[in-house]
């Protein structure tokens, strides 16, 4: 049965002043480069658009951990720790896979397995991926359900499952174009993955300002402040959710609910800011003289987020600042923030820009003694006059950060 958040009335009331930590702590910038690289994916070929990873780690033989990344229309690649592609899974016809999260040990059949986890926006479902060192297989119920569609129309119209993020057994999913997220919980079927709606909740669209008004922003017309980047601190019992255009929140989860009223980590620059929709450039034209000086660092879209685990508690959250292409770090147990970075060019790889999907582990793997950190690149090079994306593989040591 479908349980709606009995906080979701309380949201629309709440202003983006709560929970915003104090900027000026932030240490200066690093610039960083990576280790290696995945091959490049070409946007206008059946190679695809790279967007989101996932890094899972084979317990039995570390050598042989995985990096699971979303291309869009292109499907899914799997990846080694080198970058090589190993494995090439198409879509469904109609799929256009979004991002990916993992689950460990879930029980199917008499077995404990990990998943793969994808959002297919192209079908509003969900679609789930048995893992093992050789690659994936497709383990998804023939009758999965649609995550919020109420029927094929609402699937053209692209009002589909988008950004994921998962823990126990459960898949916390944002909607495109919309404020919704839901969580999902996977349960087995005759042998196969399949799930059902346990919570949803809204975020707002519109925001109190300091001076009475309110501010919402700026969108293609019918569409509203969605969510893509998610994460879940499952010992924290926390959601982080990015809405692109106007911050990242911090939710409190407990089983398969949302538990809290939403607060802010840190809004986006952007935030406050009036801008009217241009349908000639499809872009929205900002009223810089009208700013009120409320918003944060992030430039929007504020997107990727991912944990590094040291300890019960301890360690970061890596939030893209997608707009100007840096990255920001914040101590996991109090958000507040602790460094940036931008990942350049370097002697392996070139640097990274417009970063969407992120994925970290602190689980030391072969080349990677301290974790390694994938990042999506929005503008690989050299791309040969093509749009050409990938994934970055970075040693976390390069950030120098203590707690590792």
């Amino acid at each position: 049965m479908q349980r709606t958040s009995g906080i979701a009335a309380l949201v629309a009331l709440t202003t983006l002043a709560a929970g915003v930590p104090a900027v000026a702590s932030a240490r200066p910038e690093r610039e960083i480069s990576a280790n290696a690289e995945t091959p490049a994916l070409y946007d206008d070929e059946a190679g695809g658009d790279a967007d989101d990873p996932a890094i899972w780690v084979n317990q039995a033989n570390r050598a042989r951990s995985l990096v699971i990344g979303t291309a869009k229309n292109g499907g899914l690649r799997v990846y080694d720790l080198t970058g090589r592609e190993i494995q090439s899974i198409a879509t469904p016809e109609g799929g256009r896979f979004n991002n990916v999260d993992l689950i460990s040990g879930f029980t199917l059949g008499e077995q404990r397995v990990d998943l793969a986890v994808v959002t297919d926006r192209g079908l509003d479902k969900l679609r789930i991926y048995r893992i093992s060192p050789a690659g994936l297989t497709d383990v998804t119920s023939a009758d999965a359900p649609l995550l919020f569609a109420r029927g094929q129309a609402e699937v053209e119209g692209q009002a589909t499952g988008y950004g994921l993020a998962t823990y126990d057994r459960y898949a916390v999913v944002s909607r495109r174009h919309s404020t919704r997220l839901g969580i999902f919980r996977l349960e087995e079927k005759q042998g196969r993955v399949t799930y059902r709606t346990s919570d949803t909740l809204d975020l707002p669209s519109s925001f109190r300002l300091p001076n009475g008004g309110t501010w919402s922003p700026c969108q293609e017309p019918g569409e509203g402040p969605q969510v893509e980047g998610m994460v879940v601190d499952a010992e924290a019992g926390v959601l982080y959710a990015a809405q692109e255009d106007v911050a990242l929140w911090r939710i409190n989860l407990s089983g398969g609910t949302f538990s809290s009223i939403p607060r802010i980590v840190e809004r986006t620059r952007e935030y406050g800011v009036p801008a009217t929709w241009n349908a000639v450039t499809g872009e929205c034209d900002p009223d810089s003289t009208d700013d009120p000086g409320l918003g944060g660092r992030i430039a929007a879209d504020v997107e990727g987020a991912t944990i590094y685990s040291a300890g019960r508690r301890d360690g970061y959250l890596i939030v893209s600042s997608q707009g100007d292409s840096r990255f920001y770090v914040y101590d996991r147990r109090t958000n507040r923030p602790v460094t940036l970075f931008t990942v350049a060019d370097g002697p392996r790889a070139d640097g990274v820009q417009h970063s969407d999907g992120a994925a970290v582990t602190s689980v030391a793997l072969p080349g990677y003694p301290k974790g390694l950190l994938v990042v999506h690149d929005g503008e690989n090079t050299p791309d040969g006059g093509r749009t050409s994306t990938n994934f970055k593989f970075i040693d976390w040591r390069s950030l120098h950060l203590a707690k590792i």
